[in-house]
């Protein structure tokens, strides 16, 4: 399956920017994008790992549940 690279703006759209077979090239990019980016740029870039990029896009797009540490 491949790696899929998403600049992902603050109200959730994205922008499909590489597909990489290999998790070690695909996390390289990553972090070469977010390191050039400039300090005005309030998207992030995402590293997704799907079927295919209709997969990824839903899976980028669904909002996560908060993480739950410990019991209350």
């Amino acid at each position: 399956m491949p790696y899929f690279v998403y600049r992902v703006s603050p109200n959730l759209e994205l922008r499909h920017i590489d597909t990489k077979d290999r998790y070690q090239e695909a996390r390289a990019l990553v972090r070469t994008l977010r390191a050039e980016r400039s300090p005005d740029d309030d998207a992030d870039y995402r590293l997704i790992f799907a079927n295919q990029q209709g997969e990824a896009e839903k899976l980028l797009s669904t909002p996560r549940d908060e993480r739950v540490i410990g019991e209350d």
